[in-house]
């Protein structure tokens, strides 16, 4: 969808919406409309108990009134951000696939003005809501497909466009998070995710990758150990941005990309089983806000990392019972092949440690169905060793819509994935199960370095719509990791 900013309403536009604020209906401004044709947009949106709720809808047709054939009224409710960014999405879920092709939105409909801050999640949202996967999809019929793709904001305030042109590099990052995450297994594995990435490059994206031979030289012996069980050698996948010049990186991101997970031989039930394709959103995540921060320049020193693996139970899978080393040296007893993320994200963070040296870093990962227990679909988890960190990612979340909630840790914790023979065990006991996965990673992470892992078990899919997504992958991440170098990293 096009997003195009325009000083005053044009004067052809046939759909014309206008932005209403809770019981806003008589502050409407006179000169939005004709007397008349206000009147009747008025009664026709009381007698549809239409009263500005945030994202109704009242659909009034006016043939020949004012140079449009309908007039929208929007509810934006009270008129803050989050209600103008789930606005910006009802609209485009009711009129994606209507037959409409444009609509014009006039925000001198409104007795105030809206920050340029709304407008821009207006707009945001409205665009990330038209977001489908339809590659494989070869019988839609005319009314399944998408008709709106253009929609054209007007009398938004100054600096409205400037505030949408940063938010429409987040939703370029979100859309190929939501690629990567929604493409099925067969055509998604560690090579084709790295080719999916190779287009960084063109933005200045430093791309470097390892294969298997690289990473036996190197030791990462965890990571490998969940990728021997497929067919499909596993990759790590690196991407760097120098925004501000070729110094020390400021953070890194690190994501788990698990492209299926069957659990290898401790193999997960069969229903349900399809839905582990996308056990690689953390990756996803870190791939879309490495193109976020690229495409809006972002004026920072930041690498993703990606570890990228398929877990089968091939005749050559581990087994419960092995004990691997990691790229730390330290060993590890795998007590259940299903607990496999935390084992690809600890060579990964290991690495970045050793050849990057980054003094804060985040990973990310679909790591728990415990943390799916915990809290549902609603909030991402949150543990980190430092309590500025967790902060900072818990303010990005609220800004921006990528909920987290913070959960502890602790040596009483930490003690239950001690091992009898190796240095850990890649579980605990069923209790605080996303914890004790929490307090596997944090082994590995060196002595002063701000980390914090979020488990988005819960977040990367949907089985139904949200304010800016339907049903399926929903880019959980990209926002809530641009907005937090936004505001911690760039002067």
């Amino acid at each position: 969808m096009q997003v195009t900013f325009s000083a005053a309403r044009p004067a052809d536009a046939a759909v014309l919406a206008l932005p209403v604020e809770k019981d806003g209906l008589d502050r409407m401004p006179g000169g939005t409309l004709d007397d008349a044709t206000l009147a009747l947009v008025r009664d026709a949106a009381r007698s549809g108990r239409f009263e500005g709720e945030v994202g109704s809808i009242a659909e009034i047709f006016v043939p020949g009134k004012d140079g449009a054939d309908r007039v929208l009224l929007l509810g934006v409710g009270a008129g803050g951000e989050a209600d103008y960014e789930r606005a910006g999405g009802a609209l485009t879920a009711r009129f994606l696939t209507s037959g409409v092709t444009a609509i014009t939105v006039d925000f001198a409909a409104l007795g105030g003005a809206p920050t340029v801050r709304a407008v821009a999640r207006f707009a945001a949202a409205a665009k990330q809501r038209g977001w489908r996967h339809d590659a494989y999809r070869t019988k839609l019929t005319e009314k399944q497909k998408r008709t709106l793709d253009t929609l054209v904001l007007a009398g938004a305030p100054e600096g409205s466009e400037d505030a949408w042109t940063a938010l429409a590099a987040v939703t370029e990052g979100m859309e190929l998070t939501r690629t990567l995450v929604s493409e099925p297994p067969n055509i998604l594995y560690p090579e084709s995710f790295v080719e999916r990435c190779r287009h960084l490059a063109d933005l200045g994206v430093e791309i470097t990758v390892l294969d298997r031979a690289d990473m036996e030289k190197l030791g990462m012996g965890a990571l490998l150990g969940v990728a021997q069980g497929s067919r499909r050698d596993g990759r790590l996948l690196a991407m760097r941005w120098n925004g501000k010049d070729a110094g020390d990186v400021d953070v890194a991101f690190v994501g788990k990309g698990v492209t299926f997970d069957t659990g290898g031989i401790s193999i997960k039930p069969a229903a349900g089983m399809e839905d582990m394709k996308w056990d690689m959103g953390g990756a996803g995540a870190v791939a879309g806000a490495m193109k976020a921060l690229a495409l809006r320049k972002a004026k920072v020193n930041v690498i993703g990392v990606c570890g990228l693996v398929e877990n089968m139970p091939d005749g050559n899978a581990q087994r419960p019972g092995d004990v691997v080393t990691s790229m730390s040296g330290q060993t590890i007893e795998v007590i259940n092949t299903d607990a496999e993320g935390r084992l690809v994200l600890c060579d990964a963070i290991t690495w970045v440690q050793k050849t990057h040296g980054p003094k804060t870093i985040v990973d990310l990962a679909t790591l728990t169905g415990a943390m799916i227990i915990a809290l549902g679909n609603e909030h991402g988890g949150l543990f980190s060793n430092d309590d500025g960190l967790a902060e900072q990612l818990l303010t990005a979340g609220r800004a921006t819509g990528d909920h987290l909630w913070r959960f502890p840790l602790g040596d009483a914790y930490n003690k239950l994935i001690d091992s009898q023979i190796a240095d850990m065990k890649n579980v605990g006991p069923r209790g605080a199960g996303s914890i004790t996965a929490a307090q596997f990673i944090q082994r590995f992470v060196e002595p002063g370095i701000r980390w914090a892992h979020l488990d988005i078990a819960g977040m990367v899919w949907a089985d139904k719509a949200g304010p800016n997504y339907d049903k399926g992958a929903t880019g959980y991440g990209v926002r809530l990791l641009d907005r937090f170098v936004r505001d911690n990293f760039e002067g």
